[in-house]
């Protein structure tokens, strides 16, 4: 270790803990500790794995949308060479199926509709990548061939692919049981006071806004091995935490969840749908255990397209109520949330309470309604991707507020100003039931205005014109409800040869958790940030484990990292007592050392763990180690990050084409851990989002069929579509937990997507154009001008 120059000696420990700390302590941009790894191509994916004699799984997929099972001939594929084994639904007929984790109830206060799914179709298929069957083989080319030996008879049924079209009278029903293919008829809100302060409005602005489907294409697809040995199941699968998918997997199998073991190792991206226990997990475990061998099976990229979880999928309409000086009086928003065939462990929560919690954002917002039909549809099912209803809610309000200034002749900067909840109003009941802690909402906005040099927008377009573009600039203020609180651990080990273990239940799945993680036990503690490793993702070492998600992984584990070390320090002082010979009363904890107050006589917190280990026989009444395995409650409440993005945008009138120009965002995250992986986290949520709003759209045909299987024919943002982001801080660190932190992993989406819709908006405003839906693709822009008769340029 080099020390400054100000640690006179090496041997002054003060000084070198200093160091560590500042350095490697909370609020330091330290690079991750895994990207040389992972530049080298050493991370170890769920596809790197592979087990001594294992097969090989392909999935036999349905090609029609909708329709009856009439037979599966599977006879002529088991008898390929290399074949193993084919299993149907038949096989499978023991096993539980896959649940929906949201249990909600219907405006009549009756419980929502949850349709059974099984993890191999049976009676009839629901949309094109619906499991049918599965092939067992010795390779993964004998598998293919097999799979595509299995005859499936299917009787064509008439597809649905829009939720608000499988809502009305004589569309086709998925199920028997579902009625009008409605799941769930979600409402919230006091409808009478909603429409009395309607009534009573001066000015009314209503948007018809679509919430466009998209596919997750997280980089790495997915997979998984399983082995079944000494009647344990052993499953390696990318997840979003081991801990509740092996509670989900136990479940789904039938058998105590003692009897399972879940490992992931490196996830490439997830976005929300790895969480989910997927049919093709219960196949390949139910084989391993049938077979007595290890089988692997891995998604291909078009496989991906039609057998992941897709993102958003929503048909809106939008009202804002306001009196005559644009004080919002009420939201009001009705929408069809597409559920698809079947719902994903948290797909109805998405469209309603997730919009709930986010629609109204930063603004003093007195009364909100939320309507929304959850409806079954022939497409794969809709599940959590980046935000999970975060970035729509605050969209949808950001869109609204946009035109109200228009209609209404109020600037729009000035008419956000004027409903922005200001900090004298916190602690701030929302109409969601949602209680804001703190916030300086009206100053973050005008440091991100001044940071996108916004006065100098208008000698910006002017140049844009002279070379023929429309340039428009789009605000997009966010304000997201982290996830709750809810139990998680944190193990702290300290090993014989002077390493840390430190143990957590939520999962990184590109996020870089170990970094931030241990920077947060190294200042605790001032354990050297190098000795510190990180243990996520092995079920058998967990005692608690919620996983990641919500933007929630900072707030969870770094308030029970925090709570463990306190742990530490305690049993510390009484070893330490015992090797200063001194009251544990009279030790105290400083910078890394177990000090006798008030003398030089001290020992550092590692010195003190090696002398543990050394063996030397403590009292009976001192620990024998500093190790501890702490429990914790979780923060005390949701967070709530909020920023200020804003996007410019140039349009070519004749080819429609937009490009992204410049990007600003002021974000409040509260205290910052690492502001490097902060900023990583808002570049991807950002261009997520502006994929979303430009390019990203999922198309089905009237039968069905996927028309955007590829990347041939799916859009996805490149580096070449953005510009270099700039980017700034206004935090108001939380109380809610020990860290002061707010979750940042979604907020680039929450902030991008409405800034860039509304810069492109605002550069076709002077074409009389009042809105486009996402995305907005140069077909449908040039399209919009043409209609609104823009001139062509010569």
């Amino acid at each position: 270790m080099n020390l400054p120059l100000s640690a006179k000696d090496p041997s002054d420990q003060t000084a070198a803990d200093r160091w560590v700390v500042a350095k490697f302590g909370v609020g330091q941009s330290v690079p991750r500790k895994e990207d040389p790894m992972l530049l080298r191509g050493m991370g170890d994916y769920t596809d790197d794995i592979s087990l001594p004699g294992q097969a090989y799984a392909v999935m036999v997929r349905s090609q029609n949308a909708h329709g009856r099972i009439g037979a599966i001939d599977v006879s002529a594929a088991r008898q390929m060479p290399g074949v193993l084994a084919v299993y149907t639904a038949a096989d499978l007929a023991g096993y539980g199926p896959l649940k929906c984790a949201v249990a909600l109830n219907n405006r009549d206060g009756s419980p929502m509709k949850r349709p059974r799914r099984e993890a191999l179709a049976s009676d009839k298929v629901r949309y094109v990548g619906d499991p049918v069957a599965v092939v067992i083989a010795e390779t993964v080319a004998a598998a293919k061939d097999a799979a595509e030996a299995v005859g499936v008879e299917i009787e064509p049924l008439p597809a649905v692919t829009s939720a608000a079209e499988a809502a009305r009278e004589g569309a086709p029903l998925l199920y028997d049981d579902v009625p009008g293919n409605l799941v769930l008829d979600y409402h919230y809100g006091d409808a009478d006071a909603v429409n009395a302060a309607f009534a009573r409005a001066d000015h009314v602005t209503r948007l018809q806004l679509v919430n466009s489907r998209v596919a997750v294409n997280s980089i790495e697809p997915r997979a998984a091995v399983a082995s079944y040995a000494n009647d344990r199941f052993t499953l390696y699968v990318c997840s979003q935490g081991v801990f509740g998918m092996r509670a989900n997997i136990a479940e789904a199998l039938g058998v105590d969840a003692k009897r399972v073991h879940v490992i992931t190792g490196r996830v490439g991206g997830s976005f929300g749908m790895k969480a989910a226990v997927f049919p093709e997990y219960i196949c390949v475990l139910h084989a391993a255990r049938a077979l007595g061998r290890p089988v692997k099976w891995t998604e291909e990229r078009s496989g991906s397209f039609v057998s992941d979880g897709h993102g958003r999928a929503n048909v809106v309409t939008g009202e804002l109520a306001l009196a005559a000086d644009g004080a919002f009086l009420a939201l009001r928003l009705g929408s069809y949330a597409n559920m698809g065939a079947f719902l994903a462990p948290f797909g109805p929560l998405l469209g309603t309470m997730n919009a709930v919690k986010n629609m109204q954002g930063m603004y003093r917002t007195p009364l909100l309604e939320v309507s929304t039909k959850c409806v079954l549809t022939n497409t794969p099912q809709v599940t959590a991707y980046r935000g999970a209803g975060r970035p729509e809610g605050n969209y949808y309000t950001e869109r609204l507020i946009d035109a109200a200034a228009a209609e209404m002749g109020i600037d729009r900067v000035e008419l956000r100003r004027r409903n922005q909840i200001r900090p004298k109003e916190f602690p701030h009941k929302a109409a969601s039931a949602a209680v804001y802690d703190c916030g300086d909402f009206a100053a973050l906005t005008k440091h991100a205005l001044e940071l996108a040099d916004c006065k100098g927008f208008a000698r910006r377009k002017r140049e844009s014109r002279k070379r023929g573009k429309l340039r428009g600039l789009g605000i997009g203020n966010y304000l997201e409800v982290t996830a709750g609180p809810a139990k998680e651990m944190a193990g702290i080990v300290f090993n014989a040869d002077g390493t840390v273990t430190l143990t957590t239940g939520t999962l990184d799945f590109g996020m870089g958790h170990a970094t931030p993680f241990a920077q947060v036990l190294s200042e605790k503690l001032a354990i050297p940030f190098d000795k510190i490793s990180l243990v996520q993702g092995d079920s058998d070492r967990l005692v608690v484990g919620g996983g990641s998600g919500g933007s929630k992984s900072l707030m969870h584990s770094g308030t029970a990292i925090v709570q463990a070390a306190d742990k530490v320090i305690e049993k510390g002082k009484e070893a330490a007592a015992h090797v200063l010979e001194a009251a544990a009363s009279d030790i105290v904890f400083e910078q890394g050392r177990f000090v006798i107050a008030g003398t030089d006589r001290a020992i550092s917190i590692m010195e003190l763990a090696e002398k543990l280990h050394a063996g030397a026989e403590p009292p009976s009444d001192a620990p024998l180690s500093l190790d501890v395995a702490h429990v914790s409650d979780g923060p005390g409440a949701w967070t709530f990050p909020n920023g200020c993005h804003i996007a410019e945008v140039e349009v070519d009138p004749e080819t429609g084409r937009t490009e992204l120009v410049r990007y600003s965002c002021v974000n409040d995250f509260g205290t910052l851990v690492n502001p490097m992986i902060v900023a990583g986290q808002l570049h991807g949520g950002v261009v997520q989002g502006m994929g979303q709003a430009l390019m990203e759209e999922t198309v089905y045909d009237g039968d069905g069929q996927l028309l955007t299987g590829s990347y041939m024919d799916y859009a996805m943002p490149r580096a070449a579509d953005v510009p270099s982001f700039a980017l700034a801080d206004h935090p108001v660190p939380t109380k809610t937990n020990p860290l002061g932190v707010k979750g940042c992993g979604e907020a680039g989406c929450a902030g991008g997507l409405g800034a860039v819709m509304n810069a492109v908006i605002d550069a076709l405003a002077g074409h009389g154009i009042r809105h486009l839906d996402m995305p907005l693709t140069p077909y449908r822009v040039w399209q919009a001008l043409q209609s609104a008769g823009a001139p062509r340029r010569q």
